[in-house]
Parts: structure tokens; sequence; C-alpha cells
């Protein structure tokens, strides 16, 4: 079992890196919703591109006139991110678009370079798979290793299973395409894959605003199973008993630390399966969960 000072220290971990945008943000608006936020100072250069956005007298952004469809839009929005990409302010790029839309599943205000998605601040969704594995020792659970080439929290633990939804796809297919890709399961035993929960991440990064809705599952093993990754985004597998993936989630850095996403990922199945946080520490992190849940 943890120690009271263990437990502490992971429930502060949570709260300190979901802190809420605190700090004043910008607004893109678009038919009078907030499509994304961004930073002051991410908002002028925005407003230097006076063939896409214009200013409203509060300061926030919106589409010129010109641009009243999400065609129009996204091939607008296309030119900005690869300027933007050529300027070194964003991430990766990644040539796949996620869709800025009023809900999950709703048409889309208009489609975005994924690695624009923060710079803008709209909300992004992903699937993330808990690879679990019941055996006479107990129950274990597979955890990867993010590449140190990641251009998002290189060389960290993570899920077994993790990705963003891109547009025009649901989560059940990206849940199946990602096991594949990032742990080599068939769709076959990828599909058995069960929702536990619906995860919402809000804060400020040094890229910009992460607000992410993460649909989580369980997927258990069987305990000859070996994941093999096979699109290079991962550079090793572990299977760890809870207790151990319990333990690491006190770091916030070196090889032993968990992205924060992950984390709370795996956080769902630990205060489920195991008891090692403890009556208190269990409590305290299944309220943290709760605060976490989307909608929120």
């Amino acid at each position: 079992m943890l120690s009271a000072t263990a437990s502490r220290r992971i429930v502060e971990r949570f709260r300190s890196a979901l802190i809420r945008p605190s700090a004043p943000l910008v607004a893109l608006r678009i038919e009078g919703s907030v499509a994304g936020r961004c930073s002051p100072a991410r908002a002028a250069r925005l407003a230097a591109f006076a063939d896409v956005f214009t200013r409203d007298g509060d300061g926030s952004l919106r589409f010129v006139p010109g641009l009243a469809t999400p065609g129009e839009r996204s091939a607008a929005l296309a030119g900005v991110a690869r300027t933007l990409a050529a300027e070194d302010a964003l991430t990766a790029w990644r040539d796949e678009l996620y869709a800025a839309a009023p809900a999950f599943g709703a048409p889309a205000w208009f489609h975005l370079e994924r690695a624009a998605a923060r710079y803008f601040g709209i909300r992004t969704y992903a699937a993330h798979l808990n690879g679990l594995v019941r055996d006479a020792t107990g129950v274990s659970m597979w955890v990867a290793r993010r590449s140190p080439t990641k251009s998002i929290d290189p060389g960290m633990l993570d899920n077994l299973v993790g990705g963003g939804i891109a547009a025009g796809t649901g989560v059940a297919r990206t849940a199946v395409k990602e096991s594949w890709e990032e742990a080599g399961i068939p769709a076959p035993l990828a599909s058995l894959a069960r929702p536990t929960a619906i995860l919402h991440v809000e804060r400020t990064i040094p890229d910009g605003i992460q607000d992410e809705v993460v649909f989580v599952h369980d997927l258990w093993l069987p305990a000859a199973f070996a994941p093999a990754n096979q699109d290079g985004e991962a550079t090793e597998q572990q299977r760890l008993p809870l207790a151990r993936v319990a333990a690491n989630l006190v770091h916030e850095a070196g090889r032993a630390a968990m992205t924060v996403d992950a984390s709370l990922v795996a956080l769902t199945a630990l205060v489920r399966e195991t008891a090692v946080f403890g009556a208190a520490g269990r409590a305290a992190l299944a309220a943290l969960l709760a605060a976490a849940s989307f909608p929120g």
C-alpha cells in the first residue's frame, strides 16, 4: 500500500496539473459560440491574417464575412497553419485534421491541422485504453514509453493505447486503429475494449490551451499477449503490477513519470481495481476523477 504521503502527493500533482486556464484569453467566436481560445499574443498574430480574421469590439476574433462556410474557413486555416508551422510556432506537423464543432460528432465549423489545435485552443477528443491483465499474481497493467522524438511529452510513460480522434472518425474506430498501430492488438481483440469513463483535461501548456475530452476504456488482455508497437511512436511496453503503476504517478519528470493524460486514464482503473491508495487516498482520488469527468 502506498503511504499517505505518496497518495497526497499524487492528489497534489493532479490538482496542480489540472488548474484551468486563469490568464486572460481571447476567444475565437463563430455563430455565437466560442470555437477556440488563445493567449493575447497568439490572438495578435492571428489578427495579422487580415484576410481570415477580424476583431470585435471586445477583442475577440472571428472569421471575416467572406469565410461563411466550413469549407471556406478550413481552406483559409490550412494556409494560416502552414505559415505558423514555418514560423516554428506549432508542434510537429501531423498532416491530420481535427474538427472544431459545437459538440462531439456535430457538423464542424471548420477543420484544422492537428498541430495547430492547441495554438487555437479548440476542443479536441481522444480515445485511450488501459491494457489490463488478470492472472494468478493479481492484476497488472501494460504501459508504453513514448518515443524520444515525439514533439509532446517525449520519453514519458503512456497508456498502452491512446490517440486523437481525427475529423470524420469516431471513438470505437479510433480505439481499434490506435490499438493496432501502438500495440499490435488485432481488431477482434481491440473491439472488446469497454468504455469506463469520459475525462476532460483543460489546462494551459507551452504550446497553447489543451482542451481535450478523453474517452477511457479498459481492455482485458490474455496473459500470454505481448504488445508490439507498429508505428514507431513507442519505444517499449512494460507490464507492471498496479501498485508499481500507482507509485509512478507521484513523479512529474524522469523515467518513471507518466503523462498527465495517461496518469488520469490509468487512475480510473487503479481506484477500481486496487486498494493500494488506502481508504482516504482512494476517496480523494475518486473525488479528483469526478471533478475531471465530462461534462464537469
